[in-house]
Order: structure tokens, then sequence, then C-alpha cells
């Protein structure tokens, strides 16, 4: 929609285009005075009205970009706000995630080193307690052997001194009832005579 002005500018220019050209001239023409007074009058009169509301207009656009520039830059601000926030938070979390590593390393060295040490500890003591009972049947093993050593010549002992008191004994009571020889080969041949039936 056209203003008042544009649409008084659009009359002017359609009542010259009708108006006839001056006799033998191309360029000058006849105007009614009064006609193009009045439309020149008008275009006067609706000027400053037209010109406030462009004024208004133009003002409204200005408090309007301001204000859409006031609602940018407080966006941006927040977004720069939020941005920092986030990558301060990005940081945080990094540093976090950072020194977790850190701990979950060391922790897991600690582990190893405690666990070697352990498993050498446990290894020596096994060793020793090894070596320990070792020496242990080794000693029991050679009270074993030295002690049948010395039984079976005790043993061996006593028996050659039971069988030397035996002869004695045999010889004493041969002493004691002297048989003659033809009847002590009766008497072995009566026992087997017997020990045959």
């Amino acid at each position: 929609m056209s203003s008042k002005i544009e649409q008084l500018i659009d009359d002017i220019e359609i009542y010259i285009d009708n108006c006839k050209y001056y006799p033998l001239s191309s360029t000058k023409i006849v105007v009614n005075r009064e006609q193009i007074d009045d439309m020149l009058r008008e275009l006067r009169v609706n000027t400053p009205d037209e010109i406030k509301r462009y004024q208004k207009i133009i003002s409204n656009k200005e408090a309007i970009l301001n204000d859409a520039r006031a609602k940018a830059e407080t966006l941006i601000n927040e977004a720069t706000v939020h941005t920092n926030k986030l990558i301060s938070e990005h940081e945080i979390m990094q540093q976090a995630y950072a020194q977790a590593n850190e701990v979950v390393t060391s922790a897991t060295y600690q582990a190893q080193q405690i666990l070697d040490t352990a498993t050498m500890e446990a290894n020596s003591v096994r060793s020793a307690a090894m070596q320990y009972m070792d020496d242990i049947l080794s000693y029991l093993e050679n009270l074993i052997v030295n002690s049948t050593n010395s039984a079976v010549a005790s043993y061996e002992n006593l028996l050659s001194g039971l069988n030397q008191y035996k002869d004695i004994i045999q010889s004493n009571r041969a002493e004691l009832h002297p048989v003659e020889e033809d009847e002590l080969s009766n008497v072995v041949l009566d026992n087997s005579e017997t020990e045959e039936e």
C-alpha cells in the first residue's frame, strides 16, 4: 500500500503526462495552474504527516534493531558463558579422567609390586620349609638306620651269646648223664623207626 505522498506524486506525473505540449515544442507543456497548485498544496500539507509517519517507522525500526541487537548480545553473552562453562567442565572432566587414570596406574603398579614381593616371599618360605622338612626327614632316616643297625648288631650278639649258653648247657647235661656210644646209637635208631611208623 503506497503512502499519500507517493499517490500525490503519481497523480502529478499522470497529470503532466496528459498535458498538451506547447506549440512547436517537444519539451514544454501547457498546465492548468490552479489544478497543479492544488496538487502541490496537497503534497505540502501531507508531507509533514508522512515524514512524521516515516520518522516514527524509522524510530521504531531503530528501536526494534536496538532491541534485536540487545537480545542478540544477551544471547551471545549467555552462549559465551555457557560455552566457557562447558569448556571448563570439559577441562575438569579431562583432568578428573587424567587423575583417575594416574591413580589406577599407580594402584596397579603398587598392587603388582605387592604381588611380586608376596610371591617371592612365599617362594622363599616354601623353599625354607622344604629344606627344613628335608633336614628333619634326613635326620630321622639316619636315626632309624643307625637304630636298626644297632638293634641288628645287638640281636646278633644276643643270639650268639644264647647259642654259647645253649652249647654250655648241653655240654653240662651230657656230662651229667654219660651214655655209651652203642646205647646212644640204639636210641637214635629207635627214634627214627618210631618216626617212620
